[in-house]
C-alpha cells in the first residue's frame, strides 16, 4: 500500500503545520526553545484541556474562523508556565481535569501579576447550554457549555476582546 504525500492530503498540512513540537526532557515549552513565533496580528489563544481532541479540534477551528493563533496545553500542571511563557491574549479552559482542575489554574494566573488581567473563559460539561446563557460567571469568569459550538466561542472570545481587532476572515 503506497503511502499519501503530505502535499495529497490537507490533514497532513494541518498537523505539520499547527503542532510545534515539544521538548518534555527540557521541561519547557517549545516556546522557550523556539522563540516567540511570527502571528502576524492573529490574537494569542491559549487552550487547556486534559482532552487532547479537544484541544486539537479547536485550535483548527479558530485557526479556520478567524485571526487567532491557539496553542493547545494538555497538562493542566503546565498551564501557568505555558500562560507565562506564550503570553495569550485569552485563555479557555477547562474546569474538570485530573490533578489541578481549572479552578486551581485560574487561581494561579490570577495570582501571578504579569496575567492577571488576562480573560479566562472557562469550557465545562458540568452545565446545560440554557445555564451558560443565562450570564452566571464561574468565580467571575463567563464560560460555555460542552460541547462547544464553533459560532459561540468565537462570539464569546471577542467579546472578551473589545479593544482589539475584530478576528474577521469567517466563513
Amino acid at each position: 500500500m503506497q503511502r499519501p504525500r503530505a502535499e495529497d492530503s490537507s490533514m497532513s498540512k494541518v498537523i505539520e503545520a499547527d503542532f510545534p513540537p515539544r521538548n518534555p526532557e527540557a521541561g519547557s515549552s517549545w516556546l522557550s526553545f523556539m522563540g516567540r513565533p511570527s502571528l502576524n496580528g492573529a490574537r494569542r489563544i491559549l487552550v487547556v484541556d486534559n482532552d487532547f481532541n479537544t484541544t486539537r479540534l479547536i485550535k483548527i477551528l479558530l485557526e479556520k474562523k478567524g485571526n487567532y493563533f491557539v496553542l493547545p496545553e494538555n497538562d493542566p500542571a503546565k498551564a501557568h508556565q505555558t500562560a507565562r511563557d506564550f503570553r495569550p491574549d485569552l485563555i479557555l479552559l477547562d474546569i474538570v481535569m485530573p490533578g489541578i482542575d481549572g479552578g486551581e489554574v485560574a487561581a494561579r494566573l490570577r495570582n501571578d501579576p504579569e496575567l492577571r488581567r488576562t480573560p479566562i473563559i472557562f469550557l465545562t460539561a458540568l452545565v446545560t447550554e440554557a445555564e451558560a446563557k443565562s450570564g452566571l460567571e464561574i468565580d467571575g469568569h463567563s464560560f460555555l457549555a460542552k460541547p462547544i459550538n464553533i459560532s459561540e466561542l468565537v462570539g464569546a472570545i471577542e467579546q472578551h476582546l473589545p479593544h482589539a481587532r475584530k478576528a474577521t476572515s469567517w466563513k
